[in-house]
């Protein structure tokens, strides 16, 4: 992999990663189209912490506070502790599944044709999402009114992201929204959810090395530079793309994304029937 090909995968890893449009679908994509190898183990963990610290970066203080509130007492302090305990609660059903399930998923849907499908898929819950919440989109429930239930729900459409090509921002985000939620809560639980999920994806591929599963690569290898380069850029274009999606669902429906994925999915479908493969 040249340094060139790791700026421009850890751009689109973080980029997709937190817009609503599946950072596994053009991580399998990008590199298809282009004729690239598939990147290896060791590139895809540090794209994972490339975004893990965009997200970081972005809610330190929002992670700080909740921290803190395990150790305050107030009703500020419990909306937080219950905050926390949402987070730790929702990751669980994506953590158990995701570890049970993902490499046979990935084996068995990680071709182009399925990825480009899956990715049809997340604009069909995006347009049906803001369909269902109509007007709760903006002035629907925050997160000091969210209940069990709904954090169970959001986790187990988290869950469901492991099919390559369904956005996990854009199952969760629309989740919440057919729940009720305002959609810039929707989408700040949805980024501050991805914290433990991103950091325990990358905790479970850091523990077969750099070098993958039994020490062995998968695709083709990667020096330093091309590691750091893939980190920095997706960290960078994380953190963009947290701050913009925030700023955006204020104003706008999460419809010009779902375009997006028709599109994409669609010509990826396209050009496979037509090519034969």
């Amino acid at each position: 992999m040249t340094v060139i090909e790791a700026l421009i995968l850890g751009i689109v890893q973080g980029l997709t990663e937190f817009l609503p449009v599946s950072s596994s679908a053009h991580l399998v994509l990008v590199p298809d189209l282009m004729g690239w190898e598939a990147p290896s183990v060791s590139f895809d963990l540090v794209l994972h912490l490339g975004s893990m610290v965009a997200v970081i970066a972005y809610f330190w203080r929002d992670l700080l506070e909740i921290v803190k509130a395990f150790f305050e007492k107030g009703e500020a302090a419990v909306v937080k502790r219950r905050v926390g305990l949402f987070l730790v609660i929702g990751t669980i059903p994506a953590a158990v599944i995701g570890g049970l399930l993902e490499k046979k998923f990935e084996a068995v849907f990680g071709e182009p044709a399925w990825v480009a499908f899956f990715l049809m898929i997340t604009g069909v819950l995006l347009v049906a999402s803001q369909k269902v919440s109509g007007e709760r989109a903006l002035h629907g429930r925050g997160v000091a009114q969210m209940k069990i239930s709904d954090v169970l729900a959001i986790g187990f459409a988290q869950a469901v992201a492991i099919l390559p090509g369904i956005s996990r921002s854009g199952s969760t985000i629309s989740t919440g929204l057919f729940l009720g939620l305002k959609r810039e809560t929707a989408a700040r639980y949805s980024f501050l959810l991805s914290v433990p999920i991103i950091a325990g994806a990358a905790i479970f591929k850091l523990r077969h090395g750099f070098g993958g599963a039994d020490g062995e690569t998968s695709g083709n290898g990667e020096d330093m530079p091309t590691l750091i380069t893939g980190f920095l850029f997706a960290a960078v274009s994380g953190f963009a793309a947290v701050k913009f999606l925030l700023g955006y669902v204020r104003r706008h429906s999460l419809a010009v994304f779902a375009i997006y994925c028709w599109v994409a999915g669609g010509g990826v479908l396209l050009s496979k029937l037509i090519g034969g493969s």
